[in-house]
């Protein structure tokens, strides 16, 4: 009797780590973090967060194998706790290791073609004809007198 009981408690308790462990606690620690001084917390939890959310996307993407897979909650909620434990920081080191020189080539692309539309609105402001082609649009949406149907 006693025995059902633990077991029912040790399955509850799992029940609920999943969530604690991967949202509560993160949700907390980063409250606390925007809020301290340093920025070494900041990006630990927001590279857990991006992080997070790729997991999570891939694990949608792949539901139909990992139901198939009786430990993955169990695998899932042991790399969350290296990911989320201060002693390991692994989404800090995940995010360090693998994802930032992605994230910075496509920033410094993104920011190039920016700025190179930026030049080229910059230079097209200059043209003496964007007058005249303000005027002709104002000219076309803007009803005459007579134009006007009768409803």
């Amino acid at each position: 009797m006693a025995m059902g009981k633990l077991w029912t408690l040790i399955i509850q308790l799992h029940t609920i780590a999943g969530p604690v462990l991967m949202l509560l606690y993160p949700l907390y620690a980063s409250v606390v973090a925007i809020e301290s001084q340093s920025k070494l917390d900041d990006e630990q939890w927001l590279a857990y967060w991006i992080i997070y959310s790729f997991l999570t996307l891939a694990e949608l993407v792949l539901q139909p194998i990992l139901q198939w897979i009786p430990i993955w909650y169990d695998v899932k909620l042991l790399t969350v706790a290296w990911l989320v434990l201060p002693q390991f920081e692994g989404a800090a080191y995940l995010y360090e290791r693998f994802v930032r020189e992605h994230i910075r080539k496509y920033i410094t692309e993104r920011e190039h073609h920016h700025h190179h539309q930026v030049n080229h609105q910059q230079q097209s402001k200059k043209s003496p004809n964007e007058g005249k082609a303000k005027k002709k649009f104002v000219e076309f949406v803007t009803p005459k007198k007579g134009d006007q149907e009768a409803y």
